[in-house]
């Protein structure tokens, strides 16, 4: 088959962009199986926006499907993938993906979790060279973001002003908690972006912006 993904993109590319495989969500699903054979599919909305057929023989199982690049024609992909099994530290074992990729002429062999659509062959996020959001975040936004989700778990809104409800049946002493750990975050973010942006922006828009 040649080298899967021989070369590397220029720049990082994002892993929440691609589509990919789960190995965990494969083995729920009952799909590890010798000898199993199906197919997997994304949704938007609801609706299919691709998919793929798989098969397995003993531990390796192989990925059908089709590759188009740069308006080219559709072209019949099979890529085979040895998965391995780890023992677990409590017992049991955990299969991981061995990366078909080939990176600059060297072998990956990565075991892992996810392979990803980035090119032509579904590989780890190493061959893709990809990142994932939170790398590139800074301190304040994994704050704000760590307090917009609490708060949408409460059922409000994302966002510093929006207002914390208590949720029908939640303790009046978790809700407390929630909302402490909220505003505690949020002041904390907002503390950061005031030191990040002194210096760069007025007295006034400071005032406007982080008070």
């Amino acid at each position: 088959m040649g080298g899967f993904g021989s070369g590397r993109h220029g720049g990082k590319h994002m892993a929440e962009h691609c589509r990919k495989i789960d190995i965990n969500k494969l083995l729920q699903a009952g799909c590890l199986k010798s000898d199993y054979s199906g197919g997997w599919q994304w949704l938007e909305d609801g609706e299919q926006v691709a998919n793929i057929g798989f098969y397995m023989v003993g531990n390796k199982i192989t990925l059908k499907y089709r590759f188009r690049s740069n308006g080219s024609d559709c072209e019949e992909i099979e890529q085979p993938t040895q998965i391995v099994w780890t023992p677990c530290r409590y017992g049991g074992e955990r299969p991981y993906f061995r990366c078909p990729g080939v990176v600059n002429g060297r072998a990956c062999g990565r075991n892992a979790v996810k392979l990803f659509s980035g090119g032509k062959y579904f590989l780890c996020r190493h061959c893709y060279d990809l990142a994932y959001k939170s790398q590139s975040e800074t301190r304040a936004d994994r704050l704000l973001r760590r307090a917009n989700k609490r708060r949408m778990e409460l059922g409000g809104e994302a966002g510093v002003y929006a207002w914390i409800n208590r949720p029908k049946g939640m303790w009046q002493r978790t809700y407390i908690r929630h909302k402490a750990e909220i505003i505690h975050a949020e002041g904390l973010a907002m503390a950061e972006m005031r030191r990040m942006f002194a210096g760069k922006i007025s007295a006034q828009e400071m005032e406007m912006y982080f008070e």
